[in-house]
């Protein structure tokens, strides 16, 4: 579909959805601003002509709408569907022999190629390179939409290799400027399984970093991939075009397609801190070491564009990447986690803090309803990938008499699991544990806790609209709002230390037990409880990025019956921050006055904003 990054940002040109900043912008803080702009504005792509510093351009919000994202796959995305689905059941083949083919024939087109010939790279060196940084508290200048290519010892087979999106510093903390990068990759990354096999041989451990090409590169680094596909060939299939690669004289894997390739050497058993970055979440991943990449070369094509994104609190560019997934492997989703009917990883809430899922009853219908099949599933989801780093699980049964419930209509498939939860029976933990590499609500780095609601049987309750009058006597209460139907966000005093939090919130739980509160089925206990009301995405962002299972989770008529914790009252959750959260993202004052008043001097943008 298209040949190369520049082919692409033409065609969206073309079609209207593409706006040139044709006057110098700072990659430092600037260039940020403006993109979170445009797109909290839904506006179209960017390209920056002039970048200050740096003698190449650079795009971003190239998936900044989902009707963009469809956009720029139109051509192909009915036909990669069709080869997942042949994955997902391959006995359809048999049903409609000739669309099987027609799948065959995407696949086999989107085999990766290699080329011998030159790719008439030109060199460059760091410092050239669109130092873009995001957010102050930022350690430096990052890549944000890499490609990271790595093979293991010994091979060049590119069937073997891997390919990922791990972000990469270039600039700040200890790093020598043009010689060394920082490379942060976190738990169940393919990378580490090539990590650890050199560093039990006597090879360097060499890597590339691509940067642009076609879209479909660099969508294909985010994809997880189904077992036995190579992220090049769903590349290929995705663009329409095979991945074209070649290997430079000193042996490094280059992509013909790419605007620009890092090649370096991995170095074994050595660290340095990297960090911090403005993350996902929503605040600032800190700094911790990570490995670091002797730079070898740096290529780039002729008029090479550095494509960037700008991440923070979702929803962001990268929520888009989160809908194609969705698009692409809803068929595989059955057959990697049998009796799953569907799933969601919330974006608003920084993806991995909260996943809601639908799954299959079957076990026992002739008995009373209750969580059997579904916590077998819900086990199988934490057991697997990207997955087990979820740390809220609500997953509910697949209910016949409510055709409609989904667990992408959020509002929904709360009302449906707070209307029937059973906080005796239905909560369970996993104490000491694994959670994401950027959520700092727990008790450690990549350590927390998570916990399971699974929901199934009739409803139990009808939930309250609006705020309790009952409440108002109680000196605790700070502040109090109705946040959704059935949940209270309050505010009590800061949080100080656990010490002093389980003491305070076991009490105000006591003071509840005497206060009819069952239309109020969960509690948040909060830092601003009028701006958790003010909207959805605000309720999932602090309530599920700010607590930690194990040690924010209490109740009402709290007890423990062999081992199993419960409440038969309402669930209250501790979403204050912490003293050893990570700090929320804001931008400075002069930043935002800068952008004003380049704003106001283009006309064209201030018209996207405006609208």
């Amino acid at each position: 579909m298209y040949r190369s990054l520049k082919q692409a940002l033409e065609d969206l040109e073309q079609n209207g959805r593409l706006l040139r900043i044709k006057y110098e912008v700072d990659p430092d803080l600037e260039m940020a601003e403006i993109h979170r702009r445009v797109f909290d504005a839904q506006g179209p792509a960017l390209l920056f002509e002039k970048v200050k510093g740096s003698p190449f351009q650079a795009c971003s919000n190239l998936y900044g709408t989902l009707e963009r994202t469809d956009f720029l796959f139109r051509k192909t995305m009915d036909k990669v569907k069709r080869v997942t689905k042949y994955k997902a059941d391959p006995t359809r083949a048999l049903r409609n022999p000739l669309d099987a083919v027609k799948a065959g024939f995407t696949a086999i087109k989107g085999l990766p190629s290699k080329s011998f010939g030159s790719a008439n790279f030109e060199k460059t060196t760091i410092d050239k390179i669109p130092l873009i940084k995001c957010w102050p508290m930022d350690g430096g200048a990052f890549v944000t939409c890499p490609q990271v290519a790595t093979l293991p010892p010994g091979s060049k087979k590119i069937m073997e290799s891997n390919i990922g999106m791990y972000r990469i510093q270039l600039t700040g903390n200890d790093y020598i400027l043009n010689e060394e990068i920082g490379l942060h990759y976190q738990l169940h990354r393919g990378i580490g399984v090539h990590h650890t096999l050199y560093n039990n041989s006597d090879e360097e451990f060499k890597c590339s970093i691509f940067v642009g090409g076609p879209p479909s590169h660099t969508f294909a680094a985010i994809m997880p991939m189904p077992e036995g596909l190579s992220e090049l060939t769903f590349a290929g299939m995705l663009n329409g075009n095979r991945f074209k690669y070649s290997f430079d004289k000193d042996g490094y894997l280059l992509s013909n397609d790419a605007d620009f390739v890092i090649t370096g050497v991995i170095k074994k058993n050595f660290k340095k801190p990297e960090g911090p970055f403005g993350d996902h979440l929503g605040y600032y991943s800190l700094t911790h070491d990570f490995p670091v990449m002797e730079v070898k070369n740096v290529y780039h094509k002729k008029d090479a564009i550095w494509q960037f994104t700008v991440v923070g609190r979702p929803p962001q560019e990268d929520s888009s990447f989160g809908y194609l997934i969705h698009e692409l492997v809803e068929e595989l989703t059955p057959g990697e986690f049998p009796g799953l009917v569907e799933i969601n990883a919330v974006d608003a809430a920084g993806v991995h803090p909260l996943l809601l899922a639908i799954g299959k009853e079957r076990y026992m219908p002739f008995r009373d309803k209750k969580p059997e099949e579904i916590l077998t599933i819900a086990n199988r989801i934490l057991g697997s990938g990207q997955t087990s780093l979820a740390k809220f699980l609500i997953i509910a049964a697949k209910d016949e008499t409510l055709p409609d419930l989904n667990c992408h209509d959020i509002d929904d498939f709360f009302t449906h699991v707070l209307e029937r939860i059973d906080w005796k029976r239905d909560l369970h933990f996993q104490t000491k544990t694994t959670i994401d590499t950027l959520d700092y609500s727990g008790d450690g780095w990549n350590a927390g806790s998570k916990v399971v609601m699974a929901v199934c049987g009739e409803k139990l309750r009808s939930l309250a609209t609006t705020a309790p009058s009952n409440l108002n006597d109680l000196a605790s209460i700070k502040n109090m709002h109705l946040a959704q139907p059935g949940v209270l966000a309050v505010e009590l005093n800061p949080f100080t230390d656990y010490k002093a939090a389980i003491e305070e919130v076991n009490t105000f739980a006591e003071t509840l037990e005497s206060k009819n509160l069952e239309g109020y089925p969960l509690i948040v206990i909060v830092d601003d409880s009028q701006f958790l009301a003010e909207e959805l995405n605000n309720f999932l962002w602090v309530t599920f990025t700010r607590a930690n299972p194990s040690h924010d989770i209490y109740g009402v008529g709290a007890n423990t019956n062999f081992k199993h914790w419960g409440c038969t009252g309402a669930l209250i959750i501790d979403a204050r921050i912490k003293p050893h959260h990570a700090p929320g993202l804001t931008v400075p004052k002069e930043i935002i006055e800068k952008v004003d008043s380049l704003v106001e001097k283009d006309t064209d943008l201030k018209n996207i904003l405006q609208a």
